[in-house]
């Protein structure tokens, strides 16, 4: 029986490669596990192929509640499975992959990937204890910049060498890279320069509030991993 409104079968939507949505990650994941095609899957969820094809590729796909439920069950999950509903899990929880390859990012992948990420992790040893905390941040001038307020423990990172760190994690195909940054934490105060930073700052704290002390980490040290599949 077809998907009723299902796409019809186009290159876009049958070929291969990785699956681009959560869902599909997950759908084509447990398919894997069970050693099912798209075909098999698709007869048992009672959909067309093609129509399965579109929901494991497109990131944009929105099927309904019926569809999700005989997926769930051809899959052998349950819904809450199938939706992500152990989404607020920490990542990394799941199984390694069958033929998991760590390697070392040369610098200009790490450059790449630091460049494309918002959210990351301050590591700093205070008076008290190393404590990390996580900072919205951009790179500007070749430099991790963020800003907070006064009384932060971010702000005791100030004249001290520090570590931050930012990651991906896909907990659906047991893959993820992660790239670490070290070298000195400096308080921007010249007008001009956190004038510039404002205006090129891509990211704004997600804590809100007045949050206008601005940090800037000079990278000194660059190195990164990616763990994938062979």
């Amino acid at each position: 029986m077809a998907e009723q409104g299902a796409p019809e079968q186009t290159p876009s939507t049958a070929a291969g490669g990785p699956p681009q949505g959560d869902l599909g990650r997950r759908v084509e994941r447990r398919r894997t596990e069970l050693g099912l095609t798209q075909e098999e899957l698709a007869f048992r969820a009672a959909m067309a192929p093609s129509y399965l094809a579109h929901l494991e590729r497109h990131s944009t796909a929105a099927p309904e509640a019926g569809t999700l439920l005989r997926l769930a069950g051809a899959l052998g999950i349950s819904l809450a499975e199938l939706g992500g509903g152990h989404a607020d899990l920490p990542a990394g929880i799941g199984h390694a992959a069958r033929a998991p390859r760590l390697s070392e990012l040369d610098e200009q992948e790490c450059r790449r990937l630091l460049s494309t990420h918002g959210v990351g992790r301050l590591a700093v040893s205070t008076e008290g204890a190393p404590l990390i905390v996580p900072v919205n941040y951009s790179i500007v001038d070749d430099a991790v910049v963020f800003r907070t307020q006064p009384g932060t423990v971010s702000l005791q990172a100030l004249g001290r060498e520090v570590a931050f760190e930012v990651d991906r994690v896909d907990d659906a195909l047991s893959q993820g890279w992660s790239v670490v940054v070290r070298g000195p934490a400096e308080a921007v105060t010249d007008p001009d320069a956190v004038r510039r930073l404002a205006e090129r700052a891509y990211s704004t704290p997600w804590a809100g509030g007045e949050r206008d002390a601005w940090v800037r980490i000079g990278i000194t040290a660059l190195t990164g991993r990616r763990i994938d599949v062979q």
